[in-house]
């Protein structure tokens, strides 16, 4: 039987409170919380004091391409020296890079490519990570990135959730149309990716470049039909109707939503879907059509922020950061980014009743701060101020 532990002496912000702390002790056995108040710590107890920092839910990344091969850095210089995207692809860029460099490693390699990301993602007090497939194109190297996401869970210290994405694109020089591919990869792919028990969510990319909503409603019906959760990355580009097929079939996420109006936001509440923002990809691509925070806001929606850490259009692997892009360049609130990276993040992966609060019967998994207040987190650029991390009671960082 592990020894019980209370945290003591923090200024807590505990994910119901919104971002005023509250001096707590959390007591902890079995790696979840048993208790939150003052003057918690009896005989027999492992106390550890806080030393007055701040102490908040353990950080959760709720969209993430963090497995792949290679990287995109040349496609970043081209673009700065003036190339399109056009260009980029006529040179063998894009999506196709990426593709090539995921299928030409075997399942150690992309986890050895893959563990500096997590590793940085982690030093920054995250818990949880979100995991999607989708730069392989083809059925193996699909279940190859999953295999290498749940290996991931073996060697970190990390919760991970993984999304079937191979309605991600279609790969250069694939002979049928796109209704085979759906049929022939991701359907076909997906099924096989469920009897190893890979799979935790199914994803598609909505939009004129990727699939329609006719293209993937198959997808979606299969995943229904196996008992398994949908997201959807849509609205990024265009106003593609993704935003009413995810509220159809009460997708756990929308992404992206860029181009999302108020008819969307109004089924995706009805839904109880939350919608995920991304400003690391706004960010990179330098987008200018802001998303409809106010519209979500008037929905009644509340608001989740990730990484989207991917090697092209979003190559960030900090949610810290993540939280001060949303607050400048989409005018969220220190509260809306806070609880974009804990609670919100948490409903969108299914985990609600598991992590991205500080309660009793919940995960212990929290992170501890040198600062005061969860405006300091926000505020601050190119800092990490983590003085520990706790996942499942046990210290891993500080």
């Amino acid at each position: 039987m592990t020894q019980r532990r209370v945290w003591t002496n923090a200024i807590a912000v505990t994910g119901l409170n919104g971002t005023q702390g509250e001096r707590l002790d959390i007591a902890v056995e079995g790696g979840r919380i048993v208790a939150t108040g003052s003057g918690l710590a009896r005989a027999g107890d492992c106390v550890i004091g806080c030393e007055n920092c701040l102490i908040t839910p353990a950080f959760v990344d709720c969209h993430t391409h963090l497995v792949h091969g290679g990287d995109r850095a040349r496609e970043f210089e081209m673009r700065l020296n003036g190339a399109s995207y056009e260009d980029i692809v006529r040179a063998g860029g894009g999506i196709a890079s990426s593709m090539r460099s995921t299928r030409a490693l075997d399942t150690d390699g992309l986890v050895q490519e893959t563990l500096p990301r997590l590793d940085a993602l982690l030093a920054e007090g995250t818990s949880t990570v979100e995991i999607k497939s989708g730069y392989g194109l083809d059925v193996e190297t699909e279940l190859k990135m999953l295999r290498a996401a749940r290996k991931l869970e073996t060697l970190r210290p990390v919760r991970i959730r993984t999304s079937w994405l191979a309605a991600h694109a279609m790969p250069p020089g694939y002979g049928g149309s796109k209704a085979d591919y759906i049929s022939n990869i991701a359907i076909a792919g997906l099924d096989a990716a469920y009897r190893e028990g890979l799979v935790d969510a199914v994803d598609a990319f909505c939009e004129t470049i990727a699939f329609s909503v006719e293209e993937i409603e198959p997808l979606f019906a299969h995943a229904k039909a196996l008992g398994l959760p949908v997201r959807l990355h849509t609205g990024q580009l265009t106003h593609s109707g993704g935003a009413l097929l995810a509220a159809r079939y009460g997708a756990l996420s929308a992404d992206h939503l860029e181009h999302a109006d108020a008819r969307d936001a109004a089924a995706l509440k009805a839904a109880g879907t939350v919608p995920v923002l991304l400003p690391g990809a706004f960010y990179m691509l330098r987008e200018t059509q802001l998303p409809p925070v106010q519209i979500l806001r008037d929905a009644g929606l509340k608001i989740a922020l990730a990484t989207d850490c991917n090697p092209g259009t979003s190559p960030l692997s900090s949610l810290l950061l993540t939280m001060n892009m949303a607050a400048v360049l989409f005018r969220m609130t220190v509260q809306e980014c806070f609880e974009g990276v804990t609670v919100n993040a948490a409903r969108a992966l299914g985990l609600e009743h598991v992590t991205g609060r500080i309660a009793p019967g919940y995960s212990a998994d929290f992170a501890i701060w040198r600062a005061q207040n969860v405006a300091q987190l926000v505020n601050r650029a190119g800092i990490n101020p983590l003085h520990s991390r706790v996942f499942k009671g046990i210290i891993t960082h500080g």
